[in-house]
């Protein structure tokens, strides 16, 4: 029997994936292309757990010991993590070793810190590069007029391989001023996108803009406060 706390995970996971479903249909996205990565930072073991009773495997941390606590917590289950944070120089040999995925890439000496502490026997390291489209100096990100020559030199590091782009924009109510940033980097893909390295992930659109993301192209949203529900105080560490 399922407890309450699982209950209300698997409703909130099901409400998710019938908006995604809905939005892949109304903007003409064939069924299944838009996949779900659940932002589990602040959130505890438990939740996580019940989210994979749910059916959900992909699971974004921003925060690093916090993270390696969890995977040691839920080493029995086979569960995905993806680095969504920032990331911090004297993190990268954790990340590296104890993470599938990485969003948020925007320096080519962490690219290279990523890439050679990388496992031997790990397959490359998945990473999406981060474009502040904003210009926010408070964001993290690649200027656009950058990010060729970025994705260029990461091509040549062993031990990482760029899957695609990701970004974070200012938030906005309007479904057309949601778009509109989320349009800018699915543009910014096609114009550098080549047949050996086709940038085909688009990590792109949060709870409050899911929709507008899935229209301009997302391939997977980072979804937190609606699988979850409100982040609770924890120690961020």
């Amino acid at each position: 029997m399922s407890t309450d706390l699982e209950q209300a995970i698997a409703d909130n996971l099901a409400r998710v994936r019938e908006r995604i479903a809905a939005a892949e249909a109304r903007y003409g996205r064939p069924p299944g292309s838009v996949a779900l990565l659940a932002v589990s930072k602040v959130q505890g073991a438990e939740r996580v757990a019940a989210a994979y009773a749910a059916g959900q495997t992909a699971f974004g941390e921003s925060y690093v010991q916090e993270a390696l606590d969890k995977q040691a917590a839920l080493a029995a289950l086979p569960l995905e993590w993806h680095f969504v944070g920032r990331i911090q120089t004297n993190k990268t040999r954790d990340i590296a070793a104890h993470f599938d995925w990485v969003h948020g890439l925007c320096e080519l000496k962490h690219a290279r810190r990523l890439g050679a502490q990388r496992p031997a026997t790990a397959v490359p390291l998945p990473v999406c590069i981060q474009v502040n489209l904003s210009g926010e100096a408070s964001k993290a990100g690649v200027e656009p007029a950058a990010l060729g020559e970025l994705i260029d030199a990461c091509r040549a590091v062993a031990g990482i391989t760029v899957q695609g782009l990701m970004t974070l924009p200012a938030p906005a109510d309007d479904l057309a001023e949601q778009r509109r940033p989320f349009a800018d980097l699915r543009a910014l893909r096609d114009r550098l996108a080549t047949p050996v390295q086709p940038l085909a992930t688009l990590s792109m659109g949060m709870t409050a803009d899911l929709e507008a993301a899935v229209a301009e192209g997302a391939t997977m949203v980072r979804i937190g406060t609606a699988v979850f529900g409100p982040r609770p105080n924890m120690q961020r560490r």
